[in-house]
């Protein structure tokens, strides 16, 4: 099954009379369960493709399909709801809600899509998953940066997205603690079947992927599974 599908995809950004051509005609399918990692140098595309599969943005041409369903044509608002309840994001600086707990955190994409049930055994189950039930009452301030980013991967869990996008997760984080982000979403993706795709140039992410992409110049140069 494909979750995400993109059919001759251009993205040219427009600043005063320079133009930038970030994509130049991509096609690109992911299917149910990847582990995908986008590489590429600064500037080859790999963000701006991540945030096109993840509807924050349209294409200046081509169309874009999550789950069968054309995003291209959507308005924000249709886009935003195709997101709420299908994608989950993963950013390089964790972007928690610095006022909320570890367990509000987690909370609060459920309250966003408007599940009324109660969440308790949701929330602990995914902040359990990544080692942090102690930590469930615990502001962002007093977390290292993995405890954090393990947070901000329970939060994208937390409504069942079949997709996870991640923007260089481990970024901002040390060795161990980067290595214990990306086997904590490895195992995930392994027990839930839940597809990641990561953009990155970070080789403990590459280390990690099932298969790897390889952008340069707007253009995919080598698509290719790793075998794992």
């Amino acid at each position: 099954m494909e979750i995400a599908k993109l059919t001759d995809i251009t993205r040219v950004y427009t600043i005063g009379e320079v133009e930038t051509h970030a994509l130049r005609g991509v096609d690109l399918s992911i299917g149910e369960g990847e582990f995908t990692t986008l590489v590429g140098p600064s500037g080859s595309g790999k963000t701006t493709l991540l945030q096109l599969i993840g509807c924050l943005d349209k294409p200046t041409s081509g169309k874009v399909f999550i789950n069968n369903e054309e995003a291209t044509g959507m308005n924000r608002n249709q886009r935003a709801d195709l997101r709420k309840g299908t994608i989950g994001f993963i950013f390089q600086f964790f972007a928690l809600v610095p006022t909320l707990t570890a367990y509000e955190n987690v909370e609060l994409p459920l309250l966003l899509i408007g599940k009324k049930n109660n969440h308790k055994a949701r929330v602990m189950e995914l902040l359990d998953a990544v080692g942090l039930v102690d930590w469930a009452e615990h502001r962002p301030d007093q977390m290292s940066g993995g405890q954090q980013q393990r947070v901000a991967v329970a939060r994208a869990l937390a409504s069942e997205p079949l997709l996870i996008l991640a923007d260089e997760p481990t970024a901002n984080l040390d060795t161990e603690n980067g290595e214990q982000v990306m086997e904590i979403m490895k195992k995930l993706n392994e027990e839930t079947g839940t597809t990641f795709v990561f953009a990155t140039h970070d080789p403990r992410v590459i280390k990690y992927a099932k298969r790897v992409i390889t952008l340069e110049d707007g253009l995919i140069i080598e698509d290719k599974n790793s075998g794992k």
